[in-house]
């Protein structure tokens, strides 16, 4: 452990801490962001609660209510003790913005050394940060982190992925950070080079930034030798550092003192007991900045009940599943992309890049999942492709109860990303559909 005085302290303890910090977050906002003094004054509550459970009667904070205070409006510090801002890598919208002093630049430091200890880091790892640098979070947050735990830094953000290859063969690289999906493009373009990543002195990589399953785990693992490690944040509550696997690879510990967790069903705002899936909200217990108070996340998981062997006391949430957003509903099922993904995962004569297309045909919505082949696949054997395309298609209907028709397409045909992966392509604006 990085902060084992934090990261293992008593639960009664962590509850003194969360109440004590939680008060001063409250009040700090109260009187100092004016869309915060508004909800709670408009809900009836007071910054001065006096225990947890008074929390839950609190309103909520969405994106949008970030969104319209763009580009300061929900800072709580004055910007002359703001030393940093960043923004979301949203897709569509107004960005958001949020604000660091130099005691959360500090703070985030220390939870990303946290998060490179879960996965086994120590100073004398050699980190490789594939995150892009610039307004997006992940960069330098890992990058901090990195620093702040003595390790070897290499800040080569993402791109020219040989390169990445190259310098990951010259410099040593122990431990890779990037997303998933480039984790996966990364191997696809070693052995491309006539390289075996296996053959490398890597032994963990920290991904994150995207769902992503356990099939694509082991995939990961096997292609690149590695011990495979999720890690979340997202930048409207600091960024990455938020929760990390440890190396039992059974859940995220949230770090707690930091941040106050909920889980709560994204119908009737109420929450859920540990164990049931919802939707994730968090709030920030000492960010200075731009705290948020009890923020939707969008995110899909739930919490991970029991102790955990690796020490850490904090609480354990699971990988998120998918977003609340990103739900397509499929002849009343309700489906996320990262469940085609674990299915497709498991599919022998597949590549693990794929991509689910919403069309219309008339008036109705129309899915189909596009799929690679492996590269050892013949496409010219029809005979056999369709044999495999109706394997695919009968393992996805077996496992999320609904049937999706499947198109198989050749190896690299389907863009790869050098950040997150693109995994819906939604054409039904394009054809007149909502």
């Amino acid at each position: 452990m990085f902060q084992p005085e934090y990261e293992a302290m008593s639960r009664d303890d962590l509850a003194s801490l969360q109440l004590e910090r939680l008060r001063d977050v409250l009040r700090r906002v109260y009187d100092n962001v004016p869309l915060y003094r508004k909800k709670f004054d408009d809900a009836g509550v007071s910054p001065d609660v006096t225990s947890l459970e008074d929390f839950a009667s609190f309103p909520f904070t969405v994106k949008d209510d970030m969104r319209s205070a763009y580009p300061y409006g929900m800072f709580a510090a004055p910007l002359r003790d703001i030393v940093r801002v960043h923004s979301s890598s949203g897709t569509t919208g107004q960005i958001t913005v949020v604000g660091y002093t130099q005691v959360d630049i500090d703070n985030w430091a220390d939870l990303m050394a946290r998060t490179i200890a879960c996965a086994g880091g120590t100073p004398d790892d050699v980190v490789q940060v594939t995150y892009g640098y610039g307004l997006f979070t992940g960069g330098l947050g890992v990058h901090y982190g990195s620093e702040r735990l003595g390790a070897i830094t290499i800040p080569i953000s993402g791109g020219n992925t040989k390169r990445q290859v190259q310098v990951m063969k010259d410099f040593g690289t122990t431990i890779l950070a990037c997303t998933p999906s480039y984790a996966l493009l990364i191997a696809e373009t070693a052995q491309d080079m006539g390289m075996d990543v296996r053959d490398l002195p890597l032994k963990a990589g920290i991904f994150g930034a995207e769902p992503w399953s356990d099939n694509m785990r082991r995939q990961i693992e096997e292609l690149m030798g590695l011990t495979a490690i999720d890690i979340y944040g997202l930048s409207e509550v600091l960024g990455p550092g938020v929760a990390s696997e440890c190396l039992e690879q059974n859940g995220l510990h949230v770090n707690e003192d930091h941040f106050l967790i909920e889980i709560i069903d994204p119908e009737t705002l109420q929450p859920v007991p540990d164990g049931e899936p919802g939707e994730v909200v968090f709030t920030t217990l000492t960010k200075q900045g731009i705290p948020v108070i009890r923020y939707r996340t969008r995110d899909v998981s739930r919490i991970i009940p029991g102790v955990c062997p690796c020490g850490r006391t904090f609480r354990k949430m699971e990988r998120v599943t998918g977003r609340t957003d990103d739900m397509l509903i499929i002849r009343g099922v309700n489906v996320f992309p990262s469940q085609i993904e674990q299915v497709l995962a498991g599919v022998t004569g597949v590549a693990p890049h794929y991509q689910v297309v919403l069309s219309k045909r008339g008036s109705m919505d129309h899915v189909e999942v596009h799929v690679e082949v492996a590269p050892d696949t013949d496409f010219d054997e029809v005979r056999e492709l369709e044999t495999l395309r109706r394997r695919v298609g009968a393992e996805i209907a077996s496992a999320l109860a609904v049937n999706i028709d499947v198109k198989l397409v050749e190896p690299k045909s389907i863009a790869r990303s050098e950040g997150k992966a693109k995994r819906v392509i939604d054409l039904r604006d394009e054809q007149g559909g909502v």
